[in-house]
């Protein structure tokens, strides 16, 4: 008897109307991948394949009967054995399917490991180690934006990622000055995330205004695939890039190196549902170290089955960065996980219990 994979789906709905720059959400699609085999059906594995609206490759509006189509692919394979030719074959199909990649390879390394969400033997996996996150300020009126940064702060953040690009850039110019009034550098670090919003005309002008709030650096400032003036922006910038978007549908490791030895960003930002799973955000690591560029990794809008697989593969780095791992507190109704975060610091417990999909 083989292993079967099962889709599943949950809408998520947000606590507030999260807005960026390419819009506002309500609701997010999460969507789930069950793996077991029929001689153990107790032992399961879970990942999660959430793609984002505008941003993900494999993101439609019909994504989940395309995964319920590559579930019947994969069960129609009858595949008995980890290392059986036609398993391989099916992953290298998901290469075009980045979300999807995640979810398998985060089902996969969950079941070979016990099928316990317990998915690296690193510290943080153990519970004996937190690992220090940014807070996330989400785009908004200033009034929603300033409520949310005196929380943070409050609950001890010393870090804060603020997403820039929707407002009049007059507005958040206003805003950051009154941050610093009351929180300058020596307390609070601020990263920025335009998510591709300026143009790249004036972008270095807008990012010489923003410089003199004390920014530890700033996200992906103009869109994807422009890679001569990000290469400028990065040699001129008094605010140290961080490239994300521009990552996503790079999966040759030849084209990775080609890419950041031509800007040759201070940074890079990790999703792996974007950048097409963990074996894929490993190999950015290896390429951006060899390069001497820094890195993070960041959540993408995933659940708590996405989100943990997410840190518990950044807790297997010793990077003191602090990591972008809040998002797992945006929804009224998440999956219940043993993920806490405690001030500044996310902790796994795992003898903890979960909620799966169902």
């Amino acid at each position: 008897m083989p292993f079967v994979l099962t889709p599943f789906k949950r809408d998520l709905q947000f606590k507030f109307q999260a807005r960026t720059s390419r819009g506002a959400m309500h609701v997010h699609q999460a969507c789930y991948l069950r793996l077991h085999h029929t001689r153990q059906p107790e032992k399961v594995g879970w990942g999660e394949g959430s793609p984002l609206p505008g941003l993900s490759l494999d993101y439609s509006p019909d994504f989940f009967a395309v995964l319920q189509n590559l579930c019947q692919q994969y069960n129609d394979l009858q595949v008995e054995s980890i290392d059986q030719e036609d398993g391989e074959e099916f992953w290298q199909k998901l290469k075009h399917w980045p979300s999807v990649c995640f979810a398998w390879e985060t089902a996969w390394v969950d079941l070979l490991r016990g099928g316990q969400r317990h998915l690296y033997d690193n510290a943080f996996a153990k519970g004996q180690k937190s690992i220090k996150i940014n807070g996330l300020i989400w785009m908004g009126e200033p009034n929603f934006m300033r409520e949310q940064i005196t929380k943070k702060m409050e609950q001890g953040f010393t870090c804060l990622k603020l997403k820039i690009g929707a407002l009049d850039f007059a507005q958040e110019i206003k805003l950051l000055r009154e941050i610093r009034s009351f929180a300058p550098a020596q307390d609070l670090e601020i990263r920025l995330d335009a998510n591709g919003a300026f143009a790249a005309a004036n972008a270095e002008e807008k990012i010489r205004q923003l410089a003199a709030f004390d920014i530890h650096s700033l996200e992906q400032p103009i869109q994807p695939g422009q890679w001569n003036e990000m290469c400028e922006l990065c040699e001129v910038s008094p605010i140290p890039i961080a490239l994300d978007e521009e990552m996503i549908g790079v999966m040759n490791k030849e084209e990775k190196w080609n890419m950041l030895n031509t800007i040759r960003p201070p940074y890079i930002i990790l999703k792996p549902t974007l950048v097409g799973g963990l074996f894929n955000a490993r190999e950015w690591i290896q390429v951006a170290q060899s390069l001497g560029i820094d890195w993070w990794v960041t959540s993408a809008l995933e659940s708590n089955i996405g989100l943990n697989a997410v840190a518990q593969f950044a807790g297997d780095f010793d990077n003191p960065l602090p990591q972008g791992l809040g998002t797992g507190q945006l929804y009224v109704n998440n999956l219940e996980a043993p993920l806490e975060v405690r001030g500044e610091d996310l902790w796994f417990d795992p003898n903890g219990s979960w909620e799966l999909p169902a």
